[in-house]
């Protein structure tokens, strides 16, 4: 997983800060549910790149400092509710969700705090495979796929192109999409990322026609020739109604998501809170 090696060092680095946070004078908030200091309690999310920066981290907090790590599996928008509740540390990997962090963050609850960013800047974007695009070059475009969904039909869409989704819980603007745009498809969900990319994997396999949700960075771009359709760029506002989204997805910068209490400023001097703000 050539994306994710990339990443060592920036986890290494996550982890020392980490480390340095906990043993310094940052204070846990009593009002919030009793923890053992040296254990820190990571939401996995449940996408492959997610999952591989949620171990590596742990691994480093276990071997190399000592700590005790809980790995949660939970999805993305339950991950923001338990750190609201206190049962829950670090998000790893956090794809926008404004609305989230104006709800938990400094203006809302005050239970989240923006930890800064994790060194991915986050594409998502509807995909074909290379060969398709080059058998037929006018479906990258938002035109030429609108003149071609018939070629996605499949015996559950029945008249209408599939559009094949991961899981519902996805960040996602999909349907909105369709709707602008008028287009001829019907959203199937595979359940999960990696029933997604075995039927995705079948597919390229012998060559068949596929549309689907995916993202960039992905180890699954490094095993598979993937082109990304072109849609008007995304300009703000444009996603405001979720049933009218006459737009591509916006460019994410990753950042990482704690709970408050985990990294609360004190009284302790500028090196303390410099660690706090930073790690």
């Amino acid at each position: 997983m050539p994306r994710f090696l990339k990443r060592g060092v920036l986890l290494r680095s996550l982890a020392v800060g980490l480390a340095l946070v906990m043993v310094s004078s940052c204070a846990v908030r009593t009002d919030q549910i009793a923890r053992d200091p040296n254990t820190v309690r990571i939401a996995v999310n449940g996408w492959v790149g997610y999952e591989a920066s949620a171990e590596v981290l742990a691994n480093i907090l276990r071997e190399e400092m000592g700590y005790e790590v809980q790995l949660i599996r939970v999805d993305e928008q339950p991950s923001w509710q338990a750190l609201d509740q206190g049962v829950m540390d670090v998000i790893v990997e956090n794809w926008g969700h404004e609305e989230l962090f104006e709800l938990y963050g400094p203006d809302g609850n005050g239970t989240a705090v923006d930890g800064g960013p994790n060194g991915n800047e986050g594409v998502i974007g509807w995909y074909v495979p290379a060969y398709l695009a080059e058998e037929y070059p006018e479906i990258t475009t938002l035109e030429g796929l609108k003149a071609n969904t018939d070629l996605f039909r499949t015996a559950q869409t029945g008249d209408k192109g599939e559009f094949l989704a991961g899981a519902p819980g996805f960040v996602s603007q999909d349907q909105g999409m369709i709707n602008a745009f008028d287009l001829d498809l019907e959203i199937v969900y595979a359940g999960s990322e990696a029933a997604q990319i075995t039927e995705v994997r079948r597919r390229y396999a012998n060559e068949e026609p596929v549309l689907f949700y995916f993202y960039d960075p992905q180890w699954f771009q490094e095993e598979v020739d993937l082109v990304k359709v072109d849609f008007p760029d995304y300009h703000e506002g444009c996603d405001a109604d979720l049933d009218d989204v006459p737009c591509d997805y916006p460019v994410y910068d990753l950042n990482k998501i704690f709970r408050a209490g985990f990294v609360e400023e004190d009284d302790s001097g500028p090196n303390s809170r410099h660690t706090c703000d930073t790690w």
